[in-house]
This record gives C-alpha cells, sequence and structure tokens, in this order.
C-alpha cells in the first residue's frame, strides 16, 4: 500500500453529536474537494437521531466513521478527532458547517510552502448563514490582505475586539505535529474552546490569512453556540483572565480591559443575531 494512502496529507475531522439535520451536506462539502489526498473521520457522541444511518449511505474509502460508547461532550469528541488524526495537518469541521470546494487546497498549499515551520495554523473569512441556507453575514480579519499575521498581533486582536477573529474550527488549518505539542482542547471555559486552542498554537508560531471565503458557518437552533447563549459573554471574561496571568501572550493592561469591554458588547450583539435569526427560520 503507498504512503500515501497510509498517510493522508490531511484530516478532516467531524465531531457529531445530534448532527442528522445538516451532516449529510458537511460531509458532501469535503467530498467535493479539489485537494484529494484527506482523509475524513466523523466521530459521532453516542447521538439518538440516526446520524450513523445518513454516514452509512457514503462509501468513499477515506471516510471512517466512529461512534463513542458514551456521550464525551464536545471536549472529548474533539480530543478524540485528533488522536485519531493522521494527517499532517488537521481540519476540525462542525458537523453543520461547510467548506468552499477550494478549502483545503488554499489552505494547504500555505502550510506547504512554509518549510521552516514558522505558521502554526492557516485560517480565512467566512460567511455566516442560516438553517435556509439564506447567507447572514461575512466575517473575516480586519483590514488585512493575504499573508502572514504575527501572533502577538492575532492574539491582542482578539482580545481587543473581545471576540474569535480567528475563527470557527471549519476554518481553520493547523500542524499535527504542534497538535502534539499543546495538548487537547480544554472546555473549561466553554465558549472560547476554540479560541483557547488558537492561542496556545500562536505561541508556537504566526497565523495566515486568506481573505477567502473557504468556509460557511451555519447558524440554528442546533448550533452550539447558539445553545451556550447568554453564556458567551461571561465565559470571554474568564477567558481574558485567565489568558492574562500567562506571559507569554504579552498580554497589557489596556488589552485587558478592552477584551471585558468588547466581550460583554459582542454577546449581546450575537444574542440579537440569533434571535433575529431564529424567528425568521
Amino acid at each position: 500500500m503507498s504512503k500515501q494512502l497510509t498517510e493522508p496529507v490531511v484530516s478532516v475531522c467531524i465531531p457529531s453529536y445530534e448532527g442528522a439535520e445538516f451532516i449529510g451536506a458537511a460531509i458532501e462539502s469535503v467530498l467535493a474537494q479539489s485537494f484529494h489526498n484527506f482523509e475524513l473521520i466523523i466521530i459521532d457522541d453516542s447521538s439518538t437521531d440516526g446520524t450513523d444511518r445518513i454516514v452509512s449511505n457514503y462509501n468513499d474509502p477515506r471516510i471512517k466513521f466512529l461512534r463513542n460508547d458514551r456521550n464525551l461532550g464536545p471536549e472529548g469528541n474533539w480530543n478524540r478527532c485528533i488522536a485519531e488524526a493522521r494527517g499532517r495537518y488537521i481540519k476540525l469541521l462542525p458537523q453543520d458547517d461547510l467548506l468552499a470546494p477550494h478549502c483545503l487546497a488554499r489552505q494547504v498549499a500555505v502550510l506547504e510552502a512554509d518549510t521552516d515551520e514558522r505558521i502554526a495554523l492557516v485560517f480565512c473569512a467566512r460567511t455566516i448563514f442560516d438553517s435556509h441556507g439564506r447567507t447572514i453575514m461575512s466575517r473575516g480579519y480586519p483590514k488585512r490582505r493575504d499573508g502572514t499575521v504575527g501572533s502577538q498581533s492575532a492574539i491582542r486582536t482578539c482580545l481587543r475586539r473581545g471576540a474569535n477573529i480567528i475563527g470557527e474550527p471549519g476554518g481553520v488549518l493547523f500542524r499535527k505535529s504542534l497538535a502534539n505539542e499543546v495538548g487537547g482542547f480544554d472546555a473549561s471555559i466553554g465558549y472560547i474552546i476554540d479560541l483557547d486552542y488558537w492561542f496556545r498554537l500562536l505561541l508556537r508560531g504566526n497565523a495566515y490569512y486568506l481573505t477567502e471565503k473557504l468556509v460557511s458557518f451555519r447558524v440554528s437552533s442546533g448550533s452550539w453556540s447558539v445553545a451556550i447563549g447568554n453564556g458567551q459573554g461571561k465565559d470571554f471574561q474568564h477567558f481574558v483572565a485567565r489568558a492574562a496571568t500567562n506571559p507569554a501572550f504579552g498580554i497589557g493592561r489596556i488589552d485587558i480591559i478592552a477584551g471585558k469591554v468588547m466581550g460583554w458588547t459582542n454577546n449581546l450583539l450575537r444574542m440579537c443575531v440569533y434571535q433575529y435569526i431564529l424567528k425568521t427560520k
């Protein structure tokens, strides 16, 4: 068996829980990639909605389906995804989000060209859409073109804006080697489980931003970001306080104050958007 088949370049991992409604579309967006050297690992967290039957409809040999004997929750399931991944690079794709056809090709090219491995992760602009596929807005890194974003700059921008400017997991590709170094996801502060991980990766390298919208993030009644709701503002406060205790992040007093104020402000705005979307579904 060839090395290409045994060692995929990318591991796309879909951690699933009660995802039957949208997981088929997520799978198809991965299988439609112009970059083909990947494995697709789907780990179902003991769902009861027939997710397994939907996955069984796909017979692509790159798909690996696993099911947890008991519910591990987001932290446990996301970490099992990383443990199962065999690729040089990892992308964690939420069950209801979608990749654009050239997402892997564009992001892999950046990391492959980085022979000195100074880039820890690649992220991109993304489209926010609702359960009916209607585009709500686009999001991206402020005032940037394609290119490297210094780790300290990325960290400070996220804090001062009170938000995860790097973005949701589906828009990020990172190195398996660095995942092994930083350890697993930490959901002790639930809302920022992904941002906390991006920060830890950024202690080991810079980020690279692509202005092209390469992923679509779905907001629906089943989205985890909707489910945790009003707790997001409080979680960001706790995250800022915890990050400030780590001198490696280089966080100053202004960063802390701005992060706490903007964290609450963004939470209020976010919940207004969520409520509007869910009322118009």
